[in-house]
């Protein structure tokens, strides 16, 4: 009855990006896919508690990542790090929870993974920066921007879990 009532509760009520309907966007670049790492990080994230409301794999388009990567076109590594993320498939996720970009920017790790913690994705499955895994948003305003760059609105999900009176 419960989960029935919370289910009709997620389809009447609108998700804002506040509190345990905050979302942020992860993307598993082609390195973690090819090393066979996405179920391990979808884990990681379920594990902690998040819900999962879009995931899909694509293949990049190069000016899906040109806008992407707008705020780094001046690098000098832009066009390799164009090149990477072209190179193969990459898991697009949107997740939502309560502080999801701030928790999740700590599960990743930090950019270079020797910086990286062991018992985070970059510092269990990481070596070097120009293959680090994952991508996590640093911030509500750039998730809100990624989100909407990688995903249309009739690819995210409104559900409710039965867990959440556990998690909340």
């Amino acid at each position: 009855m419960i989960c029935l009532l919370l289910s009709l509760f997620a389809h009447i009520y609108q998700p804002g990006w506040t509190g345990a309907n905050e979302r942020t966007f992860l993307a598993v670049k082609p390195d973690g896919v090819q090393r066979k790492l996405v179920g391990e990080i979808v884990r990681r994230f379920e594990k902690r508690g998040f819900k999962l409301v879009g995931l899909k794999l694509v293949k990049a388009s190069e000016d899906v990542l040109r806008e992407h990567y707008w705020d780094l076109r001046n690098k000098p590594f832009f066009s390799r790090l164009i090149s990477y993320m072209s190179s193969g498939p990459v898991v697009a996720m949107v997740w939502q929870g309560l502080d999801v970009v701030k928790t999740a920017r700590k599960m990743l790790g930090e950019t270079n993974p020797a910086d990286s913690l062991p018992g985070t994705i970059r510092g269990d499955f990481c070596v070097e920066v120009g293959k680090n895994v994952i991508h996590g948003s640093d911030s509500m305003e750039s998730a809100m921007k990624e989100i909407s760059l990688w995903f249309g609105q009739n690819e995210l999900h409104r559900w409710e879990s039965c867990s959440t009176s556990w998690i909340y």
